[in-house]
């Protein structure tokens, strides 16, 4: 068996990967693939002499041996995909649990458009070595910084990893914190549709407070959840300085992580007697409600994790924005009730609403809103209502769980002089790649071009 990992999962063209392979075979070539269309081959290499290392546990560098690629300058910006090769190889696809890595390769810095990958949430997820976050989780050894600690120096982080979590119903072929469920057919959208776009990961965001100002608009898909403050701080910099963020993305910067040694690791505290530290929203954890950021967080909204789900789709609060323009949807009317999988879920996010007008599906900001850290322009675009049959409600400010409106909320805002959008659902790519409900692709195409290319 061959599996591997970068030490870092981005490269500029004309730099050099380092990958980290262990194998059971005496020889092995990696085959580097771009996702863009599909999986398409960029280059093959030599083949290597084939050494066994010993896995390790999932809070430990792994200390692989390491073989240096280079990165030829005529590599195209993208999503890479390290396939290893054994004299026997094993298939490639975009869901795999080994032999294979992702990684970035960085473009100049010139597109509008860059498209942010969650590696600290793959990993979160990532079970390789016998535990993650949320099964077995690591106990971190320094007392001052407590809670739980994942190696990023280990197998696995959206692909070539074992993935922890319930399949999905109406995907059950990949995994959902991994990059073939969300990110891979969002980016295949981007390519269909002629978008130049660059790409980053969020440990990139994290180091580099100059990134994201050399574009226009950062795009993040599908479940973006783990979020260090370096990351925070650097996306709402970009954005208060005239940039712009869309979130087709939903369970936004639900939990703060701390990377440490050297980046090569995480810690999280989830819980504990005096409350969990790294909640953002909490004055018992980082007292920053996430809200701030996209004017919506989990604890509005709320998610339905195992089998199908109540599917009621969103209701048009504002038809004359410009958000719907070409959609001929009217006020009141739903869309994504019929997608599969159903637009709503499975996990999304809200903001802090109450019924303007219960009969005609109306909605407006609570008057408690401004507790919770929504920006107070947030415009809501559309809303869908959650029922009592979710399978989680958090509680949240003023309400127990399962108390009040909960609702996915698709959102707007200004931030500074620059602007926010949110779809609030982590389901926006699939239905988007899918075509199973028509206003997505339209409303898609509208904040990409208005946010991406309008002064």
């Amino acid at each position: 068996m061959i599996r591997g990992y970068p030490a870092w999962p981005s490269v500029h063209a004309g730099g050099t990967l380092v990958l980290h392979v262990s194998t059971d075979a005496p020889r092995f070539c990696v085959a580097f693939h771009r996702w863009w269309h599909g999986f398409e081959h960029v280059h093959t290499s030599g083949w290597m002499d084939g050494l066994a290392a010993p896995e390790g546990r999932p809070e430990a560098d792994w200390g692989w041996p390491a073989y240096e690629f280079a990165i030829r300058r005529t590599w195209p910006p993208g999503v890479y995909v390290a396939h290893l090769q054994e004299p026997d190889p094993q298939p490639l696809a975009a869901a795999m649990d080994r032999a294979a890595a992702l990684f970035v390769v960085r473009g100049p810095g010139r597109s509008p458009l860059v498209y942010k990958l969650p590696i600290a949430t793959y990993q979160a997820y990532n079970w390789t070595g016998g535990g993650c976050f949320y099964d077995r989780p690591p106990r971190s050894a320094d007392p001052a910084r407590p809670g739980a600690r994942l190696s990023l120096q280990r197998p696995g982080g959206g692909i070539g990893g074992i993935t922890f979590g319930a399949p999905d119903h109406y995907d059950p072929g990949s995994p959902r914190q991994t990059f073939a469920h969300w990110d891979a057919p969002f980016i295949r959208w981007l390519a269909a549709e002629g978008h130049e776009v660059e790409f980053c990961t969020d440990l990139d965001v994290h180091r580099e407070p100059d990134l994201l100002p050399r574009h226009r608009l950062m795009v993040s898909v599908g479940h973006d959840e783990y979020w260090s403050e370096a990351m925070r701080d650097h996306v709402e910099v970009f954005v208060a300085a005239g940039g712009r963020a869309a979130f087709f993305a939903a369970n936004l910067c639900w939990w703060r992580i701390h990377l440490v040694e050297g980046d090569r690791a995480m810690v999280c505290h989830q819980g504990g007697p005096r409350g969990a530290f790294d909640h953002w929203w909490p004055a018992s954890g980082a007292g920053r409600p996430e809200d701030g950021l996209a004017g919506v967080s989990y604890r509005h909204g709320g998610g339905w994790w195992d089998g199908p789900r109540e599917a009621h789709g969103y209701i048009v609060q504002q038809p004359g924005h410009w958000v719907f323009e070409g959609t001929g949807l009217t006020l009141g009317a739903r869309f994504g009730e019929a997608s599969t999988p159903p637009l709503v879920g499975y996990e999304c996010d809200g903001a802090a609403l109450e019924w303007a007008d219960a009969g005609c599906s109306r909605v407006r900001l609570a008057p408690w809103a401004a507790e919770c850290g929504t920006p107070p322009q947030l415009e809501v675009l559309a809303a869908a209502p959650l029922g009592p049959r979710w399978q989680e409600l958090p509680h949240r400010e003023r309400h127990a769980a399962w108390e009040g409106l909960h609702t996915a909320t698709m959102g707007l805002h200004r931030k500074g002089k620059g602007w926010v959008f949110t779809a609030g659902t982590t389901d926006w790519a699939q239905v988007l790649a899918n075509g199973s409900d028509p206003v997505v692709p339209v409303v898609t195409r509208n904040i990409i071009r208005r946010l991406a290319h309008a002064p």
